[in-house]
C-alpha cells in the first residue's frame, strides 16, 4: 500500500529556507513533498518561487502547522516562539535551525512531551554529532569550542552592540567573547547554533565553553571542538563556506535536507 507523501512546511524563505524549499520541488526526497510555506514578505516569497499559490500554499506563522506534518524552522529569532508554539501543540515535527533558541526557551520541550511532539535539530555545521551524542551516553568531562568568523559575519551581534565592541576594519583576529554556549547563543543569536547543538548534544549550554574570534585572515567559518570524556577524546575542525547570509553556512540546507531524508528512508547511517 502507498503511504501518503510527508508534508513539509517552511516558515521563513531566506537563504537557507529557500534551498531548502527549492530541493524539496524538485523531488530530492521520494515520499515528501513542500506542501506550504509562511513569510513575512509574500510579494518577494512568490518571485523567489513562483510555485507559492501554484503549488505551494501560502500560510502564516500560527496555521502552517495546520496540514503540515513537518514544521522546518528559518526565520530570524524574535520569531522562533510564534512557529514553534503552534507546531508543539499540534503535535507536529518541529525541525528548528534556530537551534540556539531553545536554550531560552526550554519550556518547549515539555510542552512536545504532552502533546507528543518532536524536536528534531539538523545537523548543520556540527562535523562528529554522532560522536558527541556517543560519549554522553557515558560521561563527558569538558567539551571546548573556538568559532572564528570573518569580521561581517559577526557585525551587528547584541553582544558587540552591548560592550560598544567594533570589527570594522580589522587587520588581526580579536576575540569578542569567553563564556558558556548559553551566554554565547544570547550574545550572538544568529551566529552560533552550532554551539547550542553541541551543548545539547554534549554537557549542556551552562559547561560547554565557547570562545567566538572576528577574524579577518578567514574566509570560511570556523569551528573547533574538542571532547574530553571517559570513553574517547577528540577534536574536530569545520571549516564552512558562508551563504548568501554570511552569518549562515552553505552546509545547512543540505543538512537539512538529509534530516529530512531521515523520516522517510527505509536505511538511515548514524545514530
Amino acid at each position: 500500500m502507498n503511504k501518503q507523501p510527508l508534508r513539509i512546511g517552511i516558515a521563513g524563505l531566506g537563504a537557507v529556507g529557500l534551498d531548502v524549499a527549492r530541493r524539496l520541488i524538485d523531488g530530492v526526497i521520494p515520499g515528501m513533498s513542500l506542501t506550504a510555506v509562511a513569510v513575512r514578505d509574500a510579494d518577494k516569497a512568490r518571485r523567489l518561487l513562483p510555485q507559492i499559490g501554484d503549488l505551494v500554499a501560502l500560510r502564516t506563522l500560527e496555521t502552517l502547522a495546520d496540514d503540515c506534518d513537518v514544521i522546518v524552522e528559518c526565520l530570524p529569532p524574535a520569531l522562533f516562539r510564534d512557529i514553534a508554539i503552534p507546531a508543539i501543540d499540534k503535535g507536529r515535527i518541529f525541525m528548528p535551525l534556530s537551534a540556539g533558541q531553545l536554550l531560552h526557551h526550554g519550556d518547549l520541550i515539555e510542552r512536545a512531551k504532552a502533546t507528543g511532539a518532536r524536536i528534531i535539530v539538523p545537523t548543520g555545521a556540527l562535523l562528529g554529532f554522532d560522536a558527541v551524542r556517543g560519549a554522553a551516553e557515558g560521561t563527558i568531562h569538558s567539551v571546548d569550542m573556538v568559532t572564528r568568523k570573518p569580521p561581517a559575519g559577526l557585525e551587528g551581534a547584541p553582544h558587540l552592540v552591548a560592550n560598544n565592541i567594533s570589527v570594522k576594519g580589522l587587520t588581526e583576529p580579536l576575540k569578542v567573547f569567553d563564556g558558556s554556549a548559553r551566554d554565547g547563543a544570547k550574545g550572538f543569536p544568529a551566529n552560533v547554533n552550532v554551539a547550542a547543538a553541541l551543548s545539547l548534544a554534549g554537557i549542556g549550554p551552562d559547561r560547554t565553553r565557547l570562545q567566538i574570534w572576528a577574524d579577518p585572515t578567514v574566509t570560511r567559518n570556523t569551528h573547533s571542538i574538542t571532547v574530553d570524556a571517559d570513553t574517547v577524546r577528540f577534536t574536530m575542525t569545520i571549516e564552512n563556506v558562508p551563504s548568501d547570509n554570511p552569518r549562515t553556512g552553505k552546509s545547512v540546507a543540505p543538512s537539512t535536507i538529509a534530516a529530512l531524508r531521515g523520516l522517510v528512508s527505509e536505511l538511515k547511517i548514524g545514530s
